[in-house]
């Protein structure tokens, strides 16, 4: 039962990895990212259970942290980086008041 579900998530991780070389945007390839170190948390907790490791929900837990914050500071990335094309000041997030006017 636990192979069965191991070969079920490493087959989800190729199809991410797959959507993480082929996506259309960056943001595609991002989230592909993302549920890929989310089935490596699946695979660790499945695995450990499996073969009677006690530490493995720490180990999980910790991962899935790491993906989460890291998954939210490469998207802010991305947010800023996309925003700043054509601005040489550096700005909060958002537009500018003077954009917001000259858009009116």
């Amino acid at each position: 039962m636990f192979l069965a579900a191991a070969l079920a998530i490493l087959a989800k991780m190729a199809l991410a990895l797959i959507r993480a070389c082929m996506g259309p945007t960056a943001y595609d390839r991002m989230l592909a990212t993302n549920m890929f170190g989310t089935n490596t948390v699946l695979l660790i907790a499945v695995g450990g259970y499996a073969i009677g490791w006690n530490s493995f929900v720490d180990v999980a837990l910790l991962y899935a942290m790491v993906n989460f914050v890291s998954t939210v500071a490469i998207m802010r990335f991305f947010e800023r980086h996309t925003a700043d094309r054509g601005r040489s000041e550096p700005h909060e997030a958002g537009p500018r008041v003077a954009d917001v006017e000259e858009a009116k």
